[in-house]
């Protein structure tokens, strides 16, 4: 009875998401206009999605969309790695599906050799793996993000620098920012560049697109590093001793950071000797254990 109920709601998936490729869902007329009435902005950073989701992804991206994937974490996870949400979402589903036929494709080639499984070993084994496949994509984007944002804290404090000594020697804001940006090199000061390049389509002021993007990344050291400049560049505060103090607060987390690391690596380290000192307590208890169970 149970993979009969699981085989038709399988079906019923499958007719859901043919139905849906087929008439994809618009999206209704209130919540466009609830859009343009926000004013809500185009986002500095836009990733493209590989050429495999627009023939395949179609049927799956519209449904995982209806169901609220992904969430906003995963977006800026995603644009941190720069990896367009299609492609996240249909690698999901992909996953998920091949998780799910694998046990049956192995259960095929094992009756072409004469040997079975049960119907609920391949039916239990696939509805593992289908999830296993659908949350692996969120764990190695989650793990990248986490990676590439250390990563850009450390160019960040390098930036901070390059703009103090700029503006040390007589630059403007928006000049020293730009300045700053050019030398850098990396996927960090990319992003930096490219946030600053649109202030400059946009006529807008180079701390708000450098706020929108900490805000996109969810790195709130460059939001602050952009309301620290505001300051500067409209009730002319004096910013360099402000950037300077972040600057040294960024190497300060970083030292934290990487010592914190280091002591989890060593806690890691100490986990093989400790499982070996077990095994070799219990290779030695082991024959008094025989005796005693033998002598009752």
């Amino acid at each position: 009875m149970i993979p009969a109920l699981l085989f038709g709601a399988g079906a019923g998936a499958g007719l859901w998401l043919l139905l849906t490729w087929a008439f994809p869902p618009r999206p209704a007329l209130s919540d466009q206009l609830s859009r343009i009435a926000r004013g809500q902005a185009t986002p500095i950073l836009l990733a493209a999605d590989d050429a495999w989701v627009r023939t395949w992804g179609r049927i799956f991206v519209p449904c995982l969309r209806m169901l609220g994937l992904p969430g906003a974490k995963t977006e800026a996870d995603l644009r941190v790695t720069g990896r367009g949400v299609d492609t996240h979402l249909a690698s999901k589903a992909v996953l998920a599906v091949a998780g799910l036929l694998a046990p049956w494709l192995l259960q095929a080639l094992l009756a072409l050799v004469g040997l079975s499984l049960a119907a609920e070993v391949p039916l239990l084994a696939g509805l593992a793996l289908a999830a296993l496949g659908f949350v692996t994509p969120d764990l190695e984007v989650r793990a990248k993000a986490i990676r590439l944002r250390r990563e850009f804290r450390d160019a960040l404090s390098a930036f901070l620098d390059l703009v103090w000594i700029t503006l040390a020697g007589g630059a403007g804001v928006e000049a020293a920012l730009v300045d700053a940006a050019a030398v850098g090199t990396g996927p960090a000061f990319d992003k930096i560049r490219r946030a600053l390049h649109a202030a400059q389509l946009t006529r807008t002021t180079p701390w708000v697109t450098l706020r929108r993007l900490g805000e996109e990344l969810d790195i709130t050291e460059l939001a602050e590093l952009a309301a620290s400049i505001s300051l500067a560049g409209t009730e002319g505060a004096r910013v360099r001793a402000s950037l300077a103090a972040k600057a040294q607060a960024l190497r300060t987390y970083q030292v934290t950071d990487a010592e914190t690391e280091a002591q989890a690596a060593t806690e890691r380290m100490a986990l093989p000797v400790t499982l070996l000192f077990l095994g070799f307590l219990g290779f030695i208890a082991y024959p008094a254990v025989i005796q005693v169970l033998n002598g009752l």
